[in-house]
């Protein structure tokens, strides 16, 4: 999910593009406050569980050369590196490395670049670090700290395929999770919630379009998860109630895992 900080930035981006009276711009930026208020702001850092996975579930082992190996590479934001999640072994990268290592029979090494509160024009400082050992295959999840800082949506999906572009001019296979649906966040209220959730899905189109003949695959997480995060809101969002937990991601590796083979090489239930 996005950052909690551009909330007011979002209200007030609704006002002066509807063109909101006052009163509806006291509404929205009450209700920023509000949602900031509620959902509060997170403290603790992203777990990290980088390192070696073997088919049997085992690891992680610690950074080395292995045989017949795979190499996945994770970048984004928040929803990327895994805020919320209550244990290493919960987190979305994990979940991946574990899946492939499993459907390959072989062992992958799994690196996380993703940073909490990422927009997408921190994505080349990833890539950069990334290209200094390009993986097999690497998974982006960018989106929603854009949607609350108001960045446009065509400026916002045009940067993260010139970024996947060099991913992929480097050989690296790319999934992209395009923007995850905002107004899942129930804390949000209404209408501000439904501010986040038609920017946040316009960002996804946009993210889709651009992609779209560039070789990567895009996997449409607002459109196979929101449905599950609205009717289980108790059971998938983490404590501070806007990043998923333990379970939501669960959810989220489960959409991504065979895309992910599948851009490895690999097809599920075979190598």
């Amino acid at each position: 999910m996005g950052g909690l900080s551009g909330l007011r930035a979002l209200a007030l981006a609704a006002c002066s593009v509807g063109g909101l009276s006052g009163a509806a711009y006291s509404l929205l930026n009450s209700q920023s406050r509000q949602a900031r208020s509620v959902i509060g702001t997170p403290v603790d850092a992203p777990l990290n569980a980088d390192g070696f996975y073997l088919p049997d579930g085992s690891g992680p082992f610690p950074l080395a050369e292995a045989r017949d190996l795979l190499t996945l590479a994770v970048l984004g934001d928040s929803s990327a590196a895994g805020l919320g999640a209550e244990v290493p072994e919960a987190l979305p990268g994990v979940r991946l490395a574990r899946g492939l290592a499993e459907e390959s029979g072989r062992p992958v090494r799994l690196s996380t670049h993703a940073v909490s509160g990422a927009r997408t024009t921190g994505l080349e400082a990833q890539v950069d670090e990334v290209l200094l050992a390009p993986p097999a295959t690497a998974v982006v999840i960018v989106g929603g700290n854009d949607v609350t800082a108001r960045m446009g949506v065509h400026t916002s999906a045009a940067l993260l395929a010139e970024q996947v572009r060099r991913l992929l001019a480097a050989g690296t296979a790319v999934v992209v999770g395009t923007c995850p649906d905002l107004g899942a966040v129930m804390p949000i209220p209404q209408p501000l919630r439904t501010v986040a959730r038609r920017w946040s899905l316009a960002l996804a189109r946009a993210q889709a379009r651009e992609l779209a003949g560039t070789g990567a695959t895009s996997v449409p997480l607002a459109a196979l998860l929101s449905p599950h995060f609205l009717a289980r809101p108790q059971d998938l969002f983490s404590d501070d109630r806007f990043h998923p937990n333990g379970a939501g991601y669960a959810l989220a590796a489960e959409v991504l895992l065979a895309p992910v083979c599948a851009a490895s090489g690999v097809f599920r239930g075979r190598s």
